[in-house]
């Protein structure tokens, strides 16, 4: 393990002695598991569709060298330079989603993802980490500056963001953002008159949208549905947590796998539990909660506003995204087509978590908030 002395200046020496490593170890503990359940989860659907057995996992693979290298980069910068990738990146996936409506690819009648370089991204994943750290920015603005309309302009950029992903549709990103704005706004002073009031206005979004997509309003009826009406994945993936019990199967013993189509993305986590029990999904929550609870802990100790809202959005959407992942394989709520962080298939999942997570383990950084006193926006 190489060490630095605490009076090295060198960028990755600072970095060594600033970042959290407890973080760091936690986030690398999921990449691990991860590619585990991958090389588990990734051949047995590779060979249902016909394309070569570790056809996902050397695309995995690919995918993960280059998002923890861009974890790390993020993780050595400084607030000014965090702020400035956060509005370049917000702006750069407003125009990818803007021309995914021109030159998308519509899958599962969506139309989300956009082929570049050979490769389908998703940009609207990307919209989590960048428009979360954008939002405390403004909303730190308007506290700083007295005549800077930060609430009025996240205001803007919100509604601005959800029609966009509306109009893809994409209604399980529109909660998280949707979610993830209220949360910032409530830490921001936002009083709880207006939190009720936007609220309201969430939950009417929510039973527009069950009449609006066909597809929202046949999974939220799938979900109060029960026993042979549920949905063939759902009802697979009730069976995996059966079989697997307390101890699982055995790695490679899982059959849910092999019957599942999106067992590599959506319902790896069923994988997990039939193969290696309630215990490997006890340590995946837990790693998930420990995450949260300490990034949340950390940004609390300081008194810089934009540490606190950026680092609890940044951290309350990645324990989101799990939630709402273990939470529809488990059927606890309606299916949505969103990753597990980390640990599913996926190159834009895997590298905007890097981006949020990187962005996460720079605002949480020791003294990180000396490096933001003189410096403008």
């Amino acid at each position: 393990m190489f060490t630095f002395s605490r009076n090295s200046r060198s960028l990755l020496g600072n970095w060594w002695w600033t970042v959290d490593k407890t973080l760091l170890l936690l986030i690398g503990v999921l990449v691990f598991i991860g590619v585990f359940l991958n090389f588990s989860a990734g051949p047995a659907v590779a060979n249902r569709i016909g394309v070569d057995s570790f056809h996902f996992v050397k695309r995995q693979l690919v995918f993960i060298p280059i998002a923890v290298a861009l974890m790390i980069f993020l993780s050595m910068q400084n607030l000014k330079t965090i702020r400035r990738i956060a509005i370049v990146g917000y702006a750069g996936t407003i125009f990818l989603m803007i021309m995914t409506m021109f030159c998308g690819e519509e899958i599962k009648g969506a139309t989300r993802w956009i082929r570049i370089l050979g490769f389908s991204l998703q940009p609207s994943e990307f919209i989590k980490p960048t428009f979360a750290v954008v939002a405390a920015w403004l909303f730190d603005g308007q506290k700083r500056y007295q005549d800077f309309p930060g609430n009025l302009l996240s205001m803007g950029l919100y509604a601005f963001t959800v029609t966009l992903l509306l109009m893809q549709p994409d209604v399980g990103m529109t909660i998280v953002v949707s979610v993830i704005w209220l949360f910032e706004f409530f830490l921001a002073g936002l009083s709880m008159k207006f939190i009720a009031v936007l609220g309201a206005a969430f939950v009417g979004m929510i039973v527009m949208a069950y009449f609006t997509f066909d597809h929202v309003h046949s999974r939220v009826d799938q979900f109060l549905a029960s026993g042979g009406e549920l949905s063939y994945q759902v009802r697979k993936s009730m069976e995996a947590f059966q079989n697997g019990s307390l101890f699982g199967m055995g790695p490679g013993e899982g059959v849910v796998k092999l019957n599942i189509p999106d067992a590599h993305t959506d319902f790896i986590f069923a994988v997990a539990a039939e193969e290696y029990g309630m215990f490997l999904c006890l340590l995946i929550v837990g790693v998930f909660a420990v995450i949260v609870i300490r990034s949340m802990l950390i940004s609390l100790k300081d008194n810089n506003l934009f540490i606190i809202l950026s680092a609890a959005a940044l951290s309350a959407s990645f324990g989101f995204q799990g939630i709402i992942n273990m939470a529809s394989t488990l059927h606890l709520m309606p299916t949505k087509g969103m990753t597990l962080p980390f640990i599913s298939y996926g190159g834009s999942s895997l590298l905007a978590t890097a981006l949020g997570m990187g962005m996460l383990l720079a605002i949480t950084r020791k003294n990180v908030h000396a490096e933001d006193k003189d410096e403008t926006y």
